[in-house]
């Protein structure tokens, strides 16, 4: 059982391993909590997450559900688990989500959790928790009606079924879709473009979208101006301005700062 961190130009790459399917677990979480409070110390200017094996993740540990005697206890449980994707959605820098093949409840509700979901042809997601009599307890549901709609997410959670990855590009779920002796090269270039972006700009606009998550376009209106204000000192802005005045569009260099 493992979370590792590798670090290349600006580019972390954090790996779960957690064999043989990758089941959610506690201790897992664990993990993933020591990760992430490496990754918060010293962001990266991109996160990648994927996972090692042949699948992404068949579910989360029942047993560790079945244990749970009260109904005090069962949402402890769920409080605890639902920290993880949120950890994710909060980083100030791009991450993005890779799916190489089957990937079931947790393991979604984390990649929805991200900016961006990269997938293999041969993935397939599903939010299968009708199977034991549960629904998603990891923000799963809303972040993929936040994708594709109240009616997709409900069709989705409703059936268990899992879908193909290009049914949920379709969907607005799954960003893009490559085929999978092509999916590494991909997900590298589009992290590395990501990685000589202006960080902090990236940084403001998921602070915009978080509040039009939560107030819709008015209330993100609201807040809009104070947001690309706070960006006047950074080295990047103050930069990119000036090169674009001297050199023309496209070509300064950001340092993320």
């Amino acid at each position: 059982m493992t979370v590792d961190l590798r670090h290349d130009a600006g580019v972390t790459t954090l790996t779960f391993s957690s064999g043989p399917v990758n089941l959610y677990s506690l201790e897992l979480h664990d993990e993933f909590d020591a990760a992430l409070d490496e990754v918060e110390a010293d962001l990266p200017r991109v996160l990648v997450v994927r996972a090692e094996g042949k699948i992404v993740s068949g579910g989360v540990d029942v047993a560790q559900f079945h244990a749970r005697k009260t109904k005090a206890d069962t949402q402890a449980l769920y409080d605890r688990m639902l920290e993880l994707p949120e950890r994710f959605a909060a980083l100030p820098v791009p991450t993005v989500f890779v799916a190489h093949a089957l990937t079931l409840t947790w393991a979604l509700e984390v990649a929805l959790a991200c900016d961006v979901l990269l997938a293999s042809e041969k993935a397939k997601f599903g939010l299968v928790e009708r199977v034991i009599g549960l629904t998603p307890t990891m923000g799963g549901t809303q972040r993929f009606a936040g994708r594709a709609g109240v009616a997709r997410a409900k069709e989705f959670v409703f059936t268990g079924t899992p879908y193909d990855a290009a049914t949920l590009e379709r969907w607005n779920v799954v960003n893009r879709v490559f085929a999978p002796d092509e999916l590494d090269a991909g997900v590298d270039a589009f992290a590395a473009d990501l990685a000589v972006g202006p960080t902090r700009a990236f940084g403001a606009a998921k602070q915009i979208l978080r509040e039009f998550e939560a107030a819709g376009v008015p209330g993100s209106i609201d807040r809009t101006t104070a947001i690309a204000a706070e960006l006047f000192d950074t080295e990047d802005l103050q930069h990119g301005m000036a090169s674009f005045l001297a050199d023309g569009p496209g070509n300064a260099t950001f340092a993320g700062r």
